[in-house]
């Protein structure tokens, strides 16, 4: 069996998963002929032409200008309310204090910034590699199913916030237990995703792959790790906002640099424009590191239904 064969194997058997195509692609089905017919000249097999550049710019802003809006219409609301201090300033603060106060504590702003996000980043990658090892271990044995998947579902039921102290004192007040931290809470959702999409993959393209004397490395390579890609993905982009709240959360126990230090400090001082430029800059973490992995989502699997443009969600 050749490495191309199992490698489209494996991408067709996961396409006709996510999209349904084999039913709506049967030359039995009725009504089969006619839309055969109905499809535009420059659509292959049914699929779309791959998007050009133009497209992909256009379909780009136009995803772009309904969230802009809601957010102009908060910053709207936002900067009524603090002009007219229905609420006082020391509680809500005008946008342009805010702004003030970003840009004259930059410089500070901008280092504790940097510590979080490479808590962050680092706790990240670590959660995803140890989530996915255990997804592959649990979905391939029966035994380390039964044995690791209750210990997974104990450790995430456990509130973060009240073994931080622990971690503090086992590991000191330096980055390893915000990094910690930040592995405990996005580890669950990359385990949970990766064994949904290893236990996906059709059992038939897994016997065809067995006959055809493929091994159980070359198996997982072409056909079972393509196909639990969208599954894994959708996992990964809950993981990684998760894990800014693990570094967050670990830096409010004890830390001396780091946005959740600079909020406590912002709390403590009641200084409502540094705590609000505080939380803008954690959201903006949160916000690029979801946009680098939906990134690496459109890369890893355009074949995928999700990130076609123009398939329809229902059926009339």
């Amino acid at each position: 069996m050749t490495e191309n064969s199992l490698d489209t194997a494996g991408r067709h058997a996961a396409a006709d998963q996510a999209g349904g195509e084999r039913a709506a692609d049967s030359p039995s089905s009725p009504g089969s002929a006619d839309a055969d017919s109905a499809r535009p000249s420059g659509m292959a097999g049914g699929r779309p032409p791959r998007p050009t550049l133009g497209r992909r710019a256009a379909a780009f802003a136009d995803s772009l200008w309904r969230p802009a809006l809601v957010l102009a219409v908060l910053f709207a609301a936002w900067w009524f309310v603090a002009a007219q201090e229905y609420v006082p300033n020391y509680l809500v603060p005008t946008p342009g204090q805010v702004w003030e106060t970003m840009t004259g504590q930059w410089s500070e702003l901008a280092r504790h910034t940097l510590v979080t996000l490479y808590e962050t980043v680092l706790g990240f990658v670590l959660a995803a590699a140890l989530g996915l090892a255990t997804a592959v271990a649990i979905a391939y044995s029966r035994t380390l199913d039964k044995a690791l998947y209750p210990i997974v579902l104990f450790a995430q039921v456990i509130p973060k916030i009240a073994i931080a102290p622990l971690l503090v004192v086992w590991f000191g007040l330096g980055l390893t237990p915000k990094i910690i931290l930040a592995v405990l809470i996005a580890f669950f959702p990359v385990v949970i995703s990766g064994v949904a999409g290893l236990r996906s993959t059709d059992p038939e393209l897994l016997d065809l792959a067995a006959t055809m004397g493929a091994g159980p490395w070359r198996t997982f390579r072409k056909i079972r790790f393509p196909n639990a890609l969208p599954h894994l993905m959708a996992g990964l982009k809950v993981a990684v906002t998760l894990a800014v709240v693990g570094a967050v959360v670990g830096e409010f126990v004890g830390a001396s640099e780091g946005l959740g230090y600079v909020l406590l400090l912002a709390n403590g001082n009641l200084d409502a424009p540094l705590l609000f430029a505080d939380l803008i800059l954690m959201s903006a973490i949160g916000i690029v590191l979801f946009v680098l992995v939906e990134i690496a989502e459109a890369l890893l699997i355009p074949w995928h239904a999700s990130r076609r443009a123009g398939v329809s969600l229902t059926t009339s």
